[in-house]
């Protein structure tokens, strides 16, 4: 899996960094960074979950 961001669309709430820390990181600036943009398959469901409740629709999940 690889997370993909829309950096026009995110706008950094940090929603995606409370379900998935070890894959997001958001500053107080609001700036989105991805740790990790292939994550090990044992955190796709904090990623999905992340994909799933981000506000803007700025994040997906393509595969491999």
């Amino acid at each position: 899996m690889r997370v993909v961001v829309d950096r026009v669309l995110c706008q950094g709430h940090g929603v995606c960094e409370s379900e998935a820390e070890a894959v997001f990181s958001v500053s107080k600036k609001g700036e989105l960074t991805v740790l990790d943009e292939t994550p090990p398959e044992a955190l796709r469901p904090q990623v999905e979950q992340a994909v799933k409740f981000c506000p803007t629709h700025a994040l997906k999940i393509e595969e491999d």
